[in-house]
């Protein structure tokens, strides 16, 4: 999704699944804590229904509305959190897993060679 928009114009806005079918209006926008970039939008599935949060990447706006590459059902279902408090690392692996993204493993270490173990004979 474009990164250069405000988040606080996306609130209200109508969201749609993959297949044009209204899911709800966005109520909330969850910002990345290390960069401070929308990640998660909390979308009001319906009158007397809960927010279900959806991943803002790979979503787009068009035309004034978010369109999220998920079925509706699978949006409906994503894990329950509440708003108004703000997602942890785990909550959001929990829904990343949910909606099939891959999540960046944390970099392998280093292959390096600490030298000889104590006592080893260097001859052997």
């Amino acid at each position: 999704m474009q990164t250069d928009i405000d988040p606080r114009h996306l609130i209200g806005r109508k969201a749609f699944d993959r297949n044009g079918t209204r899911i709800g209006t966005i109520d909330e926008i969850y910002l990345d804590d290390a960069t401070g970039v929308p990640e998660w939008a909390a979308i009001r599935t319906g009158l007397f229904s809960r927010d279900a949060f959806v991943p803002l990447e790979p979503s787009e706006l068009i035309d004034g509305a978010l369109h999220v590459p998920f079925e509706r059902a699978l949006i409906k279902d994503a894990p329950d959190f509440g708003v108004g408090r703000h997602l942890s690392p785990e909550q959001e692996l929990q829904l990343y897993h949910h909606y099939g993204l891959d999540v960046a493993a944390p970099p392998p270490f280093p292959d390096r060679d600490f030298g000889q173990l104590a006592g080893k004979d260097e001859s052997a």
